[in-house]
């Protein structure tokens, strides 16, 4: 099939999501940025927690939690492979290089601030692809416990020690 097929039955597949009313994108990203400052709520009170020695803290990390948890439930209905968490860590992702840009922005890094921007909505892209089911992730596959990656080998499901985890670490790095 051509590009401009599929990018027809895309965007066919959106205008009949809309009509049926199964679909408010506006709302939808309201709730996508929610969850996204949600996540970062959660990491705050953890260093807060951690900082001040104030472990009420980690109380509130847990609802805030509870809460992005539900949220994200509306938005993540299937849970093949991981998507659940990789949904969670796109969020969080963008967050944090929207964040990272608009420190670009108010340091007079204008040029930084557009190739971080442009990658933080290439990374909110992936996030609608698979929210709104549009690419193939039928492969996605969790990794089991004690394994460090899908070509792990430890067959012992035993700790890694910090040598092993090295190990690995340059073996799994290569991009």
């Amino acid at each position: 099939m051509e590009e401009s097929e599929k990018f027809q039955k895309l965007v066919e597949k959106i205008q009949e999501a809309k009509k049926g009313g199964k679909l408010d994108l506006s709302s939808e990203e309201d709730l996508s940025i929610a969850i996204m400052n949600l996540v970062s709520l959660e990491e705050h009170f953890f260093f807060t927690a951690e900082k001040t020695e104030k472990r009420e803290y980690l109380n509130l990390l847990n609802e805030t939690r509870a809460i992005r948890k539900s949220l994200l439930a509306r938005m993540i209905d299937s849970h093949e492979g991981e998507t659940w968490c990789i949904s969670k860590h796109l969020l969080a992702a963008t967050m944090r290089m929207i964040e990272v840009g608009t420190k670009y922005l108010s340091d007079k890094k204008q040029k930084e601030a557009e190739e971080i921007f442009d990658q933080a909505y290439k990374i909110y892209s992936l996030f609608w692809g698979l929210r709104l089911k549009l690419m193939d992730v039928s492969d996605l596959k969790k990794i089991p416990d004690g394994k460090l990656n899908i070509h792990d080998k430890n067959e012992t499901n035993q700790p890694w020690k910090l040598g092993d985890i090295v190990k690995k670490l340059v073996d799994c790095c290569d991009e």
